[in-house]
């Protein structure tokens, strides 16, 4: 089904003003572990907590029908949340180690894993397009963590660990969300009760025994910000804009364009984040990474321009169900 002149013409702005406002995540992440000095894991947790809250209060106002799912959908969805709490825990982690620009960049190696796993697990075709994709997500991966320096894996073996396996968890979350639309879910209701069992995880990883870095080492520190309200307000802004108010938009957008398009201006994120980190935090990368970054993104646009062109336009989704990403977020 061909897109109608005035459908483009609404849904672009809408899908970019999605990866700008997406982009902005890592940059209030990396504001708050800095300038607060909060545990990633702990923000990671609030963050779900007030996505949650939000979330449960505008379903309620407006749709609680979107609150109602089976009980086999709802065990789905515990696992869902689990996967989810795992990728936003590495994440997260990873912007505290790696910064804002690179952090966010490492997460898009999930394209290349996303190829991989689909092909191992759902026997997805993997082409010689696809292969090329992974080589060069990959190989641009190596560039931007600098891992071809081995003084790099003595002094930041954490931070390259964590933003890569960042890529490996935003991959099985794509490819659950694959699964949660397959079997009936609405999006915000899988984006709610995935968000609320991540918060439950989350919690629970925060009160692992033994020093796991970034976690909360007792109870008080939940409760790290105290009496700061300025950064409570900050986390959740984080969770009501970059997180729920990007996903919306993103979603809106599919209304308008296929989602190999919509898809496509979402990978200006990590360039946004890039622009974002050098303007208001002073990060800077270097030409090596650079052209990493600039790898990545070319592996990406490949492999989505190469879905597009495959992919059947019958085969469009229906409005409203595709999940946009997370980086993450």
């Amino acid at each position: 089904m061909s897109q109608s002149s005035s459908n483009i013409t609404r849904g672009y702005p809408v899908a970019l003003l999605s990866a700008v406002v997406l982009s902005t995540t890592a940059i209030v992440v990396r504001y708050l572990t800095v300038n607060y000095g909060l545990p990633p894991l702990v923000l990671a947790f609030w963050r779900a907590c007030f996505a949650t809250s939000t979330l449960f209060l505008v379903f309620c106002i407006f749709r609680p029908k979107l609150l109602r799912v089976t009980r086999v959908q709802l065990v789905f969805l515990v696992f869902h949340g689990l996967v989810l709490s795992v990728f936003n825990s590495s994440w997260t982690l990873s912007v505290a180690l790696n910064g804002a620009a690179v952090s966010n960049v490492l997460v898009y190696c999930s394209t290349a894993f996303t190829a991989l796993l689909g092909w191992w697990l759902l026997k997805e075709r993997l082409t010689a397009v696809k292969l090329i994709a992974v080589v060069v997500c990959l190989g641009g991966t190596v560039f931007v963590s600098q891992a071809i320096d081995p003084a790099v894996w003595n002094a930041n073996f954490l931070g390259i660990l964590t933003g890569v396996f960042s890529g490996l968890g935003y991959a099985v979350y794509s490819l659950m969300g694959r699964s949660a639309s397959n079997r009936g879910l609405d999006p915000w209701s899988t984006l709610f009760y995935s968000f609320g069992f991540a918060a439950l995880f989350l919690g629970l990883f925060n009160l692992l025994p033994g020093n796991i870095p970034g976690t909360a080492a007792q109870l008080s520190d939940f409760f790290w910000l105290g009496s700061a309200w300025a950064g409570w307000g900050i986390i959740f802004l984080l969770a009501a804009g970059p997180t729920i108010l990007g996903f919306g938009l993103y979603n809106v957008s599919l209304s308008y364009l296929p989602s190999s398009t919509a898809n496509l201006i979402l990978t200006l994120e990590p360039v946004l984040t890039m622009l974002w980190a050098f303007a208001l935090l002073g990060e800077r990368m270097t030409l090596l990474q650079i052209a990493g970054s600039l790898m990545i993104l070319a592996g990406v646009v490949l492999l989505r321009v190469f879905e597009g062109q495959h992919t059947p336009a019958a085969d469009k989704p229906a409005p409203g169900k595709e999940i946009g990403r997370f980086a993450a977020d």
